[in-house]
């Protein structure tokens, strides 16, 4: 089984040239975190001039909340983030203890 999930989150204006720079060659350790967590087909999208990112990614794992946990546990992730996550600016919206906003899954087409 699938699950489908999707994320938004704003970006400062002023470092859309270094996230598409470390987007463009994300860490393979990161990648590789990302697949033994069960996350394929992951994408992100940039929205201008708003500057809102979309991540999209599709689970297939059957504990989402412990694939969540290796992936925030990772030292090379965390090093990542440490990178990526100054650079982005998280919507008032989102509730406590998020970073993205989780959305809300309307349509899809198989």
């Amino acid at each position: 089984m699938v699950e489908r999930m999707g994320m938004v989150i704003g970006l400062h204006p002023e470092t859309l040239t270094e996230y598409r720079r470390l987007h463009a060659a994300v860490w393979p350790q990161v990648l590789d975190r990302l697949r033994r967590s069960n996350i394929t087909n992951y994408s992100i999208f940039l929205r201008q001039p708003e500057n809102l990112l979309f991540s999209y990614w599709e689970y297939t794992g059957s504990d989402f909340a412990a694939d969540d946990a290796a992936i925030a546990a990772d030292p090379v992730t965390q090093d990542w983030w440490k990178l990526c996550g100054p650079m982005q600016k998280p919507l008032e919206s989102r509730s406590d203890g998020e970073w993205w906003a989780p959305m809300e899954p309307v349509f899809h087409l198989d």
